[in-house]
């Protein structure tokens, strides 16, 4: 084997070991579904490999290109899957095994909250914290300027903590008589 393919060989697997959790983090905050999340993660580095030769580091760094590609699988699994948006789904149960992507929606409370974002609103958060994008790699990802980003991603911090807030306190000032002394 050449010197050159050795040595591409080399920098794929590096980049495999680097990027691995982001890609399944922002694949796991997306689906829910460990096996989904799993496979996806897979076909995402086998099409990057194939491509490995016409990676260009100018355009992109490695992690939102390999993100970038998770996110057109994302989409086409959503395609072939439009089935499933007529199943009732019940928001509250994450992934019936456990596995890695627990340390990204560990809460049933937090699965539900973010259920409740806009579909704009949980994939910039999922590319944020799942996929430990930053603003900027965000920003051209999703062709959105970072100002956008930040906006959408402070917005949905919020709400997420509204939700949050009120789903730890339900009866909150709730049934109280109030005193007129």
């Amino acid at each position: 084997m050449p010197a050159y393919m050795d040595r591409a060989n080399s920098d794929f697997a590096r980049a495999y070991e680097e990027h691995v959790w982001r890609v399944y983090g922002f694949l796991a905050y997306r689906l829910r579904d460990r096996e989904a999340a799993e496979d996806l993660t897979q076909v995402t580095f086998e099409r990057a490999l194939r491509a490995w030769s016409r990676f260009d580091p100018s355009r992109a760094s490695v992690s939102t290109w390999l993100i970038a590609i998770a996110r057109n699988l994302l989409i086409d699994h959503h395609r072939r899957d439009r089935s499933s948006r007529f199943e009732q789904i019940d928001e509250r149960v994450g992934p019936t095994v456990s596995g890695p992507e627990e340390r990204f929606t560990t809460s049933p409370e937090l699965i539900q909250a973010l259920a409740q974002l806009s579909e704009r609103d949980r994939e910039v958060v999922a590319l944020r914290f799942g996929g430990d994008l930053t603003g900027p790699e965000i920003a051209a990802l999703c062709d959105l300027s970072l100002a956008n980003v930040q906006q959408i991603l402070s917005r949905s911090l919020r709400k997420l903590r509204v939700l949050l807030e009120a789903e730890a306190t339900p009866d909150a000032g709730v049934g109280l008589p109030v005193r007129h002394d």
